[in-house]
This record gives C-alpha cells, structure tokens and sequence, in this order.
C-alpha cells in the first residue's frame, strides 16, 4: 500500500499545508481519504489525479475535511468521469444533499452514491476498513486499513485509539499544537507520547499531521517532545509525501 499525504494542515490554512486528505494506493485501487481545502490541487499533481479517483471515505463533517467535496465532483463532470461515490459517518447523506441544494447546477451531472458507516467493519473501493469512533467536537471516525495503515482523524489522545491502531505498520495522528498550547479535541505532543506509551500499543511508525500554525518551525521539537514518553519511530508528515508500506 502506498499513503500519500495530499494534505497535513488544519482549519487555519498556511502557505505550506493543504487541509486534510490521503490518498491510498494498492493493487490499483485507489481511495481518497478527507477532501479539504486544497486536497483536489494536491490530487491534480499525483499520477492518479482527480480523473483516478472514485471513492472518497470522510472521517467527519469540519469544513477542512470536506470543503473540496464538491469541487471534486465537479472536476471529474467536466473531465468526462461518470462516477463518485461518498462514504462517511452518520450525516453524510444530509451534508452531501445541503451542499447539492446550494450548488444544484451540479446535480445528476455525475452518478453520485453517498453511504453512510460508523464504527465497524465495511469495504469501499475495494479496501477493508474498520471504523472506529474518535474524541472530537463532533461524531469522527478512524478508520483502520488492515495491518498497514491507521489514520486517526482529528481527535483527543486516547488509549482506546491506541490500542486500535496495535499492530499497524503506519499510524497517522492528530498532532495539533505545540505543548505550550491550552487547547481540547486535539492533542498536545507530550499527550500523545504519554498515551501511546501507557498503552502499550505496537506501532511501526507515527506520523504526526493536522498541524495548525502554532507549530510552524516547532515540528522537531514536537517530535521530541513525544519522544519523551515513547520510543518509538515517530515522524512529521508533510504535504504529497508518499509512504510505501510493504
């Protein structure tokens, strides 16, 4: 499987980070993981592009994880695709339907499927997923992709995510602002570290993204920061980074 991170930002855009989205590859299937602001660009400078991909699976309903939702559909309307399907959580339909009632110009111009998952098992374009929900500011799935890859969405530090995540080769989480910020529904990197440490969790390797501008120039000291409670191999995400997992 290979993991492209599209976009490792967050609702506070900057100049070097898209919003949230991750493009998975395997065996030729492709699967685009949040669309938010700046997502569909990314996607247009990987070999797969908008035209490649399908399917997208939403964690949640914030603007920096679906605003490139239906510029998506748009795009791949006008390059001649027939088909987009959407999978999310528990109001995903209703999102989908508001957001074609404001821009109707742009219905039935595709063959749009939306489905609705939560924190099970289920399959979209061809990948076996596990769904499991998050601690945020409202209803966020993670979703685990077999022994390779975990992506966590935006979320509290948790053991119970953790734990989900025993096992996987790649974890990718939420890493928001540095220590010196007060802040809830993300966490802290001293918080991560302590959680994954305390539960024990086998982990190849944490990727840590859905960074705000607090933490531009502090990466590396975010890194150690984790560092300082757990030892495993943890590392920065960054925008059209591919990650091969054998």
């Amino acid at each position: 499987m290979n993991v492209t991170f599209l976009g490792t930002g967050s609702a506070m855009p900057t100049g070097e980070r898209a919003q949230t989205g991750l493009l998975l590859e395997s065996d030729g299937r492709t699967l685009l993981v949040d669309c938010g602001s700046g997502v569909l660009h990314r996607l247009a400078r990987t070999e797969v592009g908008y035209e490649g991909v399908s399917s997208v699976l939403v964690t949640h309903h914030h603007l920096d994880h679906v605003s490139d939702l239906l510029s998506l559909l748009k795009a791949r309307w006008l390059a001649g695709e027939e088909h987009l399907e959407v999978v999310g959580p528990t109001g995903t339909k209703s999102l989908v339907d508001d957001l074609l009632s404001v821009h109707d110009y742009l219905e039935g111009r595709v063959d749009l499927q939306v489905r609705e998952v939560g924190p099970h098992a289920f399959e979209v374009a061809g990948f076996g997923v596990e769904g499991y929900e998050t601690r945020h500011s409202m209803p966020t799935l993670a979703y685990r992709f077999g022994d390779e890859f975990v992506f966590g969405a935006d979320t509290e530090a948790f053991e119970g995510l953790a734990n989900f995540a025993d096992g996987a080769a790649v974890l990718a989480h939420d890493c928001s602002f540095p220590d010196d910020v007060d802040v809830s529904n993300h966490p802290t990197p001293s918080q991560l570290g302590e959680t994954l440490a305390s539960s024990g969790a086998d982990v190849g390797r944490v990727y840590l993204t859905h960074f705000y501008p607090h933490t531009k120039g502090r990466e590396e000291e975010m890194v150690a920061s984790v560092r300082e409670a757990y030892d495993g191999d943890v590392r920065v995400a960054s925008d059209l980074t591919t990650v091969r997992i054998d």
